[in-house]
């Protein structure tokens, strides 16, 4: 009797747990596209399989890979190290660390990196590796997530806040935040220019389930926006003012509507090409989890190896402005995990990632 009583007491307490205990998130409530799968022009292949290595030694996480004015091969690391190096990987060094995370950034014409740091806002670093702060707010309210970063001929500054509810500073990393704002699904994420003439911040577009990574037109009117959390890639107006793509309007409309996978990455190519990279492929349990609000509660509550996470999948495609799909590399088996992009050179394909130990290579 004493432990059919006990085993009573542990089954209720299991149950409390499960569902009062405390939990940052507010789930709401979205209706998930039911996921074409890898299908036409994502049809299963193993065109990013067997790619070659740089070392990046006890670095890791390429997240994005630019090509600077000196030449120079620039990536950001999980560390919060930038690094520089030869395009052949050779000479590498440590060219800045910030304090912080830079997760993207771009070159102005004067050389400055303009970067987007999750932790300490939007920041210039000079040739001369001198940090300067551009913006951290706007409107007042503090950006909390600066994530993607292009820069215009005109010299403005685009950028993305992908979160305005969990900070990295605040909640462990850029790595553990972006999982509670996508399950949270509260869409505060948003668009943002920086006008370096003025020193000027403005909202572009909000809305967004955590707004990624960022690319501008070849004539630089319109933006395009991964919106990571809901398998979208958006096209807007750079003209757009505070607008909320939750309104239909004609400043605004998806590219994209239903991809196989979380985009993250958006880099110009060659040829008018722009580069995405799917970072995990979609999970049909995260999908069935859209109209449950209380079941993703519950989710965070469970041990964190109960997490219905996606299986590493390599995974990068390139589009022309009008959303035709024009090359598709996958790599089933995720040797290569967290393909976040590709960075193309003349004659190389650079793949960025969230975590892969050495920076991968093929040529094209």
């Amino acid at each position: 009797m004493k432990k059919l009583f006990l085993t009573i007491v542990v089954l209720l307490l299991l149950a409390a747990y499960l569902t009062l205990w405390p939990v940052p998130i507010k789930p709401v409530s979205w209706n998930a596209p039911i996921s074409s799968g890898y299908t036409g022009p994502h049809a299963i292949n193993t065109k990013l399989t067997n790619l070659k290595m740089i070392s990046l030694g006890k670095e890791e996480g390429p997240e994005q890979i630019a090509i600077g004015k000196d030449g120079k091969l620039y990536t950001t690391v999980t560390s919060g190290n930038i690094l520089r190096m030869n395009t052949d990987g050779s000479e590498q060094e440590v060219f800045v660390n910030t304090g912080g995370r830079v997760l993207g950034f771009d070159f102005d014409t004067s050389g400055n990196m303009i970067a987007a740091d999750a932790v300490k806002g939007l920041l210039s670093i000079g040739p001369d590796k001198k940090i300067t702060l551009l913006t951290d707010k706007v409107n007042g309210d503090p950006i909390s997530y600066a994530d993607a970063v292009v820069v215009a001929k005109s010299g403005r500054i685009y950028f993305s806040d992908a979160s305005t509810r969990f900070a990295p500073k605040d909640w462990g990393g850029v790595f553990e935040s972006s999982i509670l704002d996508i399950l949270e699904q509260s869409s505060t994420g948003r668009i943002l220019e920086y006008d370096p003439a003025n020193k000027t911040t403005r909202v572009v577009a909000k809305g967004f389930s955590f707004a990624n990574g960022v690319a501008l037109s070849q004539d630089e009117k319109t933006l395009f926006v991964n919106e990571t959390g809901k398998y979208r890639v958006w096209k807007v107006l750079v003209s757009a003012k505070d607008l909320d793509i939750s309104n239909p309007s004609d400043q605004a409309k998806p590219l994209f509507n239903n991809l196989p996978g979380y985009p993250d990455n958006l880099m110009r190519g060659l040829d008018g090409k722009i580069w995405l990279g799917l970072v995990k492929p979609r999970n049909p349990t995260v999908d069935k989890l859209a109209v449950n609000p209380f079941m993703r509660k519950l989710t965070l509550r469970l041990p964190r190896s109960m997490w219905p996470v996606p299986k590493a999948y390599g995974h990068v495609i390139a589009f022309t402005e009008d959303g035709k799909v024009v090359a598709d590399l996958q790599d089933p088996s995720g040797a290569y995990p967290e393909t976040t992009g590709v960075t193309e050179a003349k004659d190389r394909l650079y793949i960025q990632s969230l975590h892969a130990k050495g920076l991968g290579w093929m040529p094209k």
